[in-house]
């Protein structure tokens, strides 16, 4: 025996009907009755985003119940209810949810001069899983899924040196706290709670993060491909600002050291090239989408529900930057083809880092607004890395087309990569202050 609960036009009528075990909510016609809340509303594609954000919260929040959320007959969410990691493999992908690590810790924490016993546990991705943004650290307080940025925090300082730069993890905790602990009614839509003693409990968090995380098999493999060809080739009729300079060679397979007149310079390899793809990258997309690859098999790439919901609401933007992707059930999407501007073809989960950016930019003007940043991320990738060998005539031809750009002294995301020294400088450490 069940019970259908039907609102409709101001009306409430309860009646007895029979369904298996758990409960259905059908939203039909929404605000019918209230045309300006009705227009207040974002487009369908974005509020469908905001509605898998929340789903994905309480099915993590609440790993042992099954949720399914069906949107326009297609079924984009399905958790089995069956613990924290199915939860995990369910709404990430086997990738990302198989590849973490359980967490459970317990600790006495003091809270405002007064004792509570403090309970953390869930489940960590291992950090060859991360995103750009710290929204896919997930956390509970007692049993109700919340934003809380110094708690979100606390996870990531767990993670420590493990993440690489500008990254952040994935991981879903629930944290159970005593009621006397916690103010569940400090934000009107109960999205944050406030804790008595926040920073006992934030420590308490980041100690068992790194608990779980030292004890952890994290070994990963991989290795790295570069095309440099293409992209240190000179431009046509470009004059180089570094013409002049000698490069003398490479010191630990990071920084190209040069002499240019009476100054020493120091490139920064990864930098400079960074800043040469980008720049390649914007002018290749200045009047036509972005140089794309066909995936041959094609491969498929499992999101998580906001993140497939940006896939639907962005489809024109992400074919401009070179993916052609069709759902295959779910919040699994066909990837067919992939960016390749830059010599180097993009891989398959790229879709995801950004299916992500444009999700976020919706809130700060508009997938434009974000247009640089995300050619940023995508010259990033396969520009050199530290540890990634030159020899000297491929440094100097690096030196030479990162002298060519247009803004040649920092890369797209602001770090310099240009340093120079000059000869007064070594004379003043050496003491030479004469002429001999």
């Amino acid at each position: 025996m069940a019970t259908r609960v039907t609102v409709a036009d101001g009306e409430k009528t309860v009646a007895d009907a029979g369904r298996a075990r758990g409960t259905t909510v059908v939203v039909r016609d929404l605000f019918g009755d209230r045309p300006a809340r009705r227009e207040s509303l974002a487009a369908p594609a974005r509020e469908f985003g905001r509605i898998s954000e929340l789903v994905t919260a309480y099915a993590l929040a609440r790993p042992g119940v099954a949720f399914s959320l069906t949107h326009d007959g297609r079924e984009t969410v399905s958790t089995p209810g069956t613990g924290t990691r199915d939860a995990l493999v369910a709404l990430y992908g086997r990738e990302a949810g198989g590849a973490s690590t359980d967490l459970t810790h317990r600790a006495a924490v003091d809270l405002a001069d007064r004792d509570a016993d403090l309970a953390v546990e869930g489940r960590l991705c291992y950090p060859s899983t991360t995103r750009s943004t710290r929204d896919h650290v997930h956390v509970a307080v007692n049993g109700r899924p919340v934003r809380d940025d110094d708690l979100r925090k606390a996870v990531a300082r767990g993670y420590g040196s493990l993440l690489p730069g500008g990254r952040e993890p994935v991981a879903a905790l629930r944290i159970e706290l005593p009621a006397w602990a916690v103010d569940p009614n400090v934000h009107p839509a109960k999205r944050r709670v406030a804790i008595r003693g926040g920073d006992a409990v934030c420590e308490a968090v980041e100690a068992g993060v790194r608990e779980a995380l030292t004890t952890a098999d994290l070994r990963r493999s991989g290795e790295v491909a570069m095309d440099l060809e293409s992209s240190l080739a000179p431009v046509e009729g470009a004059d180089s600002a570094f013409a002049d300079v000698e490069v003398l060679g490479v010191f630990r397979d990071l920084y190209v050291v040069c002499e240019a007149g009476d100054d020493l310079v120091v490139v920064d390899q990864h930098a400079a090239h960074e800043r040469v793809n980008f720049e390649r990258l914007r002018a290749a997309l200045a009047d036509e989408a972005v140089p794309s690859a066909e995936v041959d098999p094609a491969e498929t790439v499992t999101l998580d529900p906001p993140t497939a919901a940006a896939v639907e609401a962005y489809r024109e933007e992400l074919a401009e930057l070179g993916f052609a992707v069709d759902p295959f059930g779910g919040t699994t999407y066909r990837v067919t083809r992939v960016p390749a501007p830059l010599g180097r073809v993009a891989d398959a989960d790229s879709l995801r880092t950004v299916a992500t950016e444009l999700r976020e930019a919706s809130g700060r003007g508009g997938a434009d607004a974000l247009r640089d940043d995300l050619l940023a991320d995508l010259a990033c990738h396969p520009s050199l890395k530290a540890g990634d060998a030159l020899d000297r005539e491929t440094a100097a031809r690096l030196v030479e087309r990162l002298g060519e750009c247009e803004r040649p002294y920092a890369c797209p995301h602001g770090r310099p990569t240009v340093l120079s020294l000059p000869a007064s400088t070594l004379a003043d450490g050496f003491e030479r202050h004469g002429s001999g």
